[in-house]
């Protein structure tokens, strides 16, 4: 089909042109930030590397890894690489754990996150007579500016309506007949609960086709209970802050997560050795910035963990794609000698007939000791129904077939978990 590509000469070309493009780019970027910052500079002086010496891909290995202390260390503009005049727009990460994590661009580089992200809304199938309610929340995060800067790119009409008065996200979208809402998944749900709650029917009332979501960690089972709550088809989004924010991969429609690998480098390293995987192994996804000016990043360590193909797929994009994030490296969970990922256990809970999109696991620390339990809110029907112990059994057994560990569930009452309108908590500590 002439429209399916935003760029078909890069997402259909040979895999082995796109990596002779990567390594001319990556010798380009190895030298530009050798001479442009002292912080690059020095890493390199240390490990007795000389820019000439990277002769192929496989010499990325040699370079030192990014990490997110890197960045606190030099905060605010220490790893900037162009003049401070040059820069022309500044986006942050919250700063809950310590120091922002800024990410500066030039007009390049705001001309190149338009364009990533164009590629990536284009392969969810939005077009220029698309409304897109940019529901995610303006600020210093980049979430929204990305979203925004794609759609426009396209030629769609934006509603910059941030997140948040999630009453007025309902007349809005009804009113303005919005066709795709951008958001996290979890905040697309409440909205779901909110627009039944005023007496629509998400499915019917609405003229929503397309969700494109992201900035937090969902499961294949939450993804569909996303696309029968709103009757919609969800795409997922990925990127970082430290990168370039969302736009890093596309989703086809085919539901792969494919790299923009002519702008992005990607790797995927064992999280305790760091020595770098194979294709079709899991591991912590590590990324490098190719084309980027103010701040380009080589071998970010993302703790995020995942599986990279260079597998054909059949939408005919020749662009590797990566598996959907597992969850985080320090997210991981031991519990009596079991890994436990928070995702898991979301995928087991939506896989029980009454329940609804809320719940929270609750951990609890007694010394060295980490227990777990789940707290979840049954479905308004389902609550009224009674018996709660055969759901709560039921929830614990389809963990137990998930993890082969014993999980304590907990019904509670609708509602009674806090609703948000970004990144939900699923985590709590007592």
């Amino acid at each position: 089909m002439p429209n399916e590509y935003w760029n078909r000469e890069i997402e259909t070309m040979k895999l082995d042109e796109l990596k002779k493009l990567q390594l001319k780019r990556l010798k380009k970027l190895v030298n530009y930030v050798y001479d442009n910052n002292k912080f690059y500079h020095q890493k390199l002086k240390n490990i007795d590397l000389k820019p000439s010496e990277i002769t192929s891909l496989k010499d990325i290995e040699r370079l030192p890894f990014l990490t997110k202390q890197d960045l606190r260390e030099y905060y605010p503009f220490g790893l900037v690489c162009t003049p401070l005049d040059d820069i022309i727009e500044i986006h942050a990460s919250s700063g809950t754990t310590g120091k922002p994590v800024v990410g500066p661009y030039t007009k390049n580089d705001a001309d190149l996150w338009g364009e990533v992200m164009a590629r990536s809304l284009w392969a969810n199938g939005v077009r220029k007579n698309d409304v897109m309610q940019n529901s995610y929340g303006y600020g210093l995060f980049t979430g929204a500016h990305g979203f925004e800067k794609g759609a426009q790119k396209i030629g769609a009409m934006v509603i910059t309506i941030s997140s948040g008065n999630t009453k007025r996200q309902i007349n809005v979208m009804k009113d303005f007949k919005t066709t795709v809402i951008a958001c996290t998944p979890s905040y697309s749900m409440y909205m779901a609960e909110v627009a039944e709650e005023m007496g629509y029917k998400p499915v019917k009332d609405f003229d929503l086709k397309t969700g494109v979501f992201g900035a937090e960690a969902w499961s294949e089972e939450m993804r569909n209970n996303v696309e029968k709550r709103w009757g919609i088809t969800a795409h997922e989004h990925y990127g970082l802050t430290e990168i370039i924010g969302p736009g890093v991969v596309s989703e086809c429609k085919e539901k792969k997560l494919h790299v923009n690998m002519d702008h992005f480098l990607t790797e995927v390293i064992d999280p305790k050795t760091g020595e770098t995987l194979e294709p079709g192994e899991e591991g912590e996804l590590v990324y490098t910035t190719l084309t980027k000016e103010a701040f380009p990043a080589i071998r970010f360590r993302t703790k995020d963990l995942a599986v990279y193909y260079e597998d054909d797929c059949s939408c005919g994009r020749t662009l590797p794609y990566q598996s959907r994030i597992k969850g985080r490296s320090d997210d991981m969970m031991k519990v009596k000698g079991v890994i436990v990922f928070p995702s898991q256990i979301e995928a087991a809970l939506m896989n029980v007939e009454g329940v609804s999109d809320n719940y929270q696991i609750v951990k609890t620390k007694k010394g060295n000791i980490t227990s777990l339990s789940v707290e979840v809110e049954p479905t308004e029907i389902r609550y009224k129904d009674g018996h709660l112990d055969d759901f709560e059994k039921q929830a614990e057994e389809e963990i137990y077939s998930v993890l082969n560990l014993h999980v304590p569930v907990k019904s509670i009452p609708p509602k009674t978990i806090p609703r948000s309108t970004g990144k939900a908590k699923r985590v709590i500590e007592r």
